[in-house]
């Protein structure tokens, strides 16, 4: 068993190796490890990878780097070449004799000697140009080999020392040095980098010059350069300059740069743009950090509220605001807030709706419980005939009811589902009023007339709604005040007009008009102010409700008001519907 040392103990490196992710999760929140963050930070350190690639690979500094060696060297030769050749000199003093001729001659004959072509040759004399050709390659890192007119080599400033010097050669290790894992990575970088069609340099073997094409080019009196790697993929520039005198090839001047010396030049240059690489990623990684986090916690924070939203609490969940950003987080916002407002007022609503429908359901069921518990007990058929009439009121009262609720109830839902398309309101008001005054079964008759305020005869009266419902409007607010006008002299006024972009309907009763208190009321579900001698229970007090739920979901108004004479008179009650106007199809 362990102590409680032991366990401390074994808790302990756990905590301290979470230590760094908390601090990070403390000053970054949830951001640096969100899906959103990593993929911010992939992307721009990927295009930024992409963008130094591209400066290293396609760089034209070590090219440049590359013509300006050529160019020095080139320079460098020809001061060498001329020097060397102004040293080259030929022995006027000295007399060709043929010995074979010498022995044909007599005793008392001499022998003149005659001018050969080969004594206008001017020898290169190594011991006479050594001097020179150490003089002017000491102070620089270039190998300087001197080739005669056979591409044989004459001198080598490698071998070249004077009095006093020691005569120094690198040898060979033992065994191979093993390459450390940075020279490893730097090499293989470089020769990521590294051109693919170069020469491979190679050492003249026994000093035959004419394996360089630039030495046998130089031969014929031109000069060239060639750029080379070697085994270890470094860069070597060659340029081979002729020696002459009076245009005669005396020989060829080989100029060469140490391996590396251009790609140590080049490395450091990589190696500062690396730096400036790094300097970018890190700035990169934390403007992405800061970027994802006025992203990313944004968004967790409206998906958190959302996702209480949707398991439901006792409260209602407010939505973080961001629409002070002005940009789409804070769109985001405004929409998520306005959908849960109109959420919890769905919610609220039908629960209002399912407490009304109950109450409302419980009166009628009450009452015919009632009668059918009392029909039996009934003994005149007077009682059971009242009793029987009660059950039927009740009856069509549920029916109603539940026909009314059923229609209230799938109004938001097919108003939603349904597209909405050009209404025009002058003709959808002739035919109502038409059916209104045709229809006379079973209604009070009223005298209704129709008025259209228009400026012109073509004036469009359109609205973008549904027909049927805009319709259903129209028709409850004229069943409505005929219900309430007197039956000898009723009459309806209907008034259709536009102003300031909208189109209004307008419907007149001379009926007793409606009380003050009562003005909002009339609007509510299941609320019935009935005239005097109709019977209860006719009217399921849903369909002013339904009319003004109509009007909202397209964004218009519908409100009553009583119409008042000079003397302050009540005559009439008057209902205005208003919706914005539409354009023609």
């Amino acid at each position: 068993m362990l102590d409680a040392s032991d366990a401390e103990m074994r808790r302990k490196p756990r905590r301290i190796w979470s230590r760094p992710f908390i601090l990070i999760r403390r000053v970054f929140g949830h951001a640096v490890f969100s899906s959103l963050t990593r993929r911010i930070l992939f992307f721009n350190i990927a295009a930024t990878v992409v963008l130094v690639g591209g400066i290293l690979y396609l760089n034209q500094f070590r090219e440049g780097l590359i013509d300006a060696r050529v160019e020095s060297l080139l320079t460098q030769g020809e001061i060498i070449a001329g020097a060397i050749s102004a040293s080259a000199s030929v022995d006027t003093n000295s007399i060709t004799i043929d010995p074979e001729k010498l022995l044909e001659l007599q005793a008392g004959q001499s022998i003149t000697p005659v001018p050969n072509d080969e004594d206008l040759d001017f020898p290169i004399d190594p011991d006479r140009v050594a001097p020179v050709l150490r003089r002017l390659i000491s102070p620089t890192r270039t190998r300087a080999r001197l080739f005669d007119a056979d591409a044989n080599l004459l001198l080598d400033s490698r071998h070249l020392y004077s009095r006093g010097q020691v005569l120094r050669f690198d040898l060979p290790p033992v065994e191979q040095e093993s390459m450390s894992w940075n020279d490893r990575i730097v090499g293989l970088f470089n020769r990521m980098l590294q051109q693919r069609n170069l020469p491979v340099y190679r050492e003249a073997p026994g000093g035959d010059g004419s394996i360089y094409p630039e030495v046998m080019n130089a031969l014929t009196g031109v000069r060239g350069a060639v750029v080379r790697i070697n085994d270890k993929g470094e860069l070597i520039v060659s340029v081979a300059v002729p020696v002459q005198r009076f245009r005669a090839v005396l020989g060829v001047l080989l100029l060469s740069t140490q391996a590396g010396d251009i790609d140590k030049i080049v490395h450091a240059e990589r190696l500062a743009i690396m730096r400036v690489f790094g300097v970018a990623t890190l700035v990169n990684i934390l403007l992405s950090l800061l970027l994802s986090s006025t992203i990313a916690n944004p968004l967790r924070r409206l998906a958190a509220a959302a996702i209480r939203v949707r398991r439901g609490a006792k409260q209602r969940e407010e939505i973080p605001d961001f629409a002070y950003r002005q940009d789409e987080i804070g769109n985001l916002s405004i929409a998520l807030r306005e959908m849960t407002t109109a959420l919890y007022d769905r919610i609220d609503a039908i629960e209002s709706f399912a407490a009304d429908v109950s109450h409302e359901l419980k009166n009628p069921l009450t009452s015919l419980r009632s009668a059918v518990e009392t029909l039996p007990l009934a003994k005149s058929d007077d009682a059971k005939r009242r009793l029987t009439e009660i059950i039927f009121h009740d009856v069509r009262r549920l029916d109603r009811l539940i026909s009314d609720i059923s229609d209230a109830s799938r109004l938001d839902a097919e108003l939603a589902r349904t597209d909405s398309t050009p209404v025009d309101l002058r003709v959808l008001l002739g035919n109502l009023i038409d059916i209104s005054r045709q229809i006379r079964n079973g209604r009070k008759p009223v005298e209704i007339d129709l008025a259209v305020d228009a400026k012109g005869a073509k004036q469009d009266f359109i609205v973008n709604g549904h027909d049927l419902r805009l319709g259903q409007i129209i028709t409850n607010l004229i069943e409505n005040a005929r219900s309430f006008v007197p039956d000898d002299v009723g009459r309806i006024s209907i008034r259709l007009s536009q102003s300031r972009g909208r189109v209004n309907v307008t419907v007149e009763d001379n009926g007793p008009g409606i009380q003050a208190e009562d003005i909002d009321r009339i609007f509510e579900r299941f609320y019935t102010d009935r005239p005097e001698g109709e019977s209860f229970g006719q009217n399921s007090g849903l369909g002013l409700s339904i009319s003004r739920q109509i009007a909202e979901a397209h964004n218009g108004t519908l409100r009553a008001e009583n119409i008042v004479d000079a003397r302050g008179a009540v005559k009439g009650a008057r209902f205005v519907l208003s919706l914005p106007a539409g354009e023609p199809s």
